[in-house]
């Protein structure tokens, strides 16, 4: 028996080298809403789709970074999850903005890889079967 549910994803945090740049990508190429609330000043910064998304805060410049490649600790990449139609539409404002893109056959999804700003990576993600079929 589990303790409890989780519904979705709330929201991931990130560090980024400029928060302006990276409000405005993400706002322009993922259309999120931004949520800046006056109890917490200048930072986090949330950009949201629904109740799902990101809060964004500064990164300390002068801090040892990792390589970009790694795989230590770091976010990997976030995902947000959208119909198959919006999918498609994703694809095409991307191409329209010249935003460059990976697509990849999960088999069970289809998804897209962007980066941001400070290069993280960023998933739109479809289910292709019914979610019943997927979701225990």
């Amino acid at each position: 028996m589990k303790p409890f549910d989780i519904n979705f994803l709330d929201h991931v945090a990130i560090r980024v080298k400029d928060i302006n740049d990276s409000v405005n990508w993400y706002s322009k190429v993922l259309g999120l809403t931004i949520y800046k609330l006056e109890k917490w000043g200048e930072f986090p910064i949330f950009m949201l789709s629904g109740k799902s998304g990101i809060a964004i805060f500064p990164a300390t410049l002068d801090d040892d970074q990792f390589p970009m490649n790694s795989k230590n600790i770091k976010i990997d990449h976030f995902a947000f999850n959208v119909s198959n139609e919006d999918f498609i539409k994703a694809k095409t404002y991307f191409n329209e903005i010249n935003e460059a893109f990976i697509f990849q056959d999960h088999h069970y999804f289809h998804s897209i890889y962007l980066k941001d700003p400070d290069n993280h990576t960023v998933e739109l993600t479809t289910l292709l079967i019914d979610e019943n079929q997927f979701y225990k």
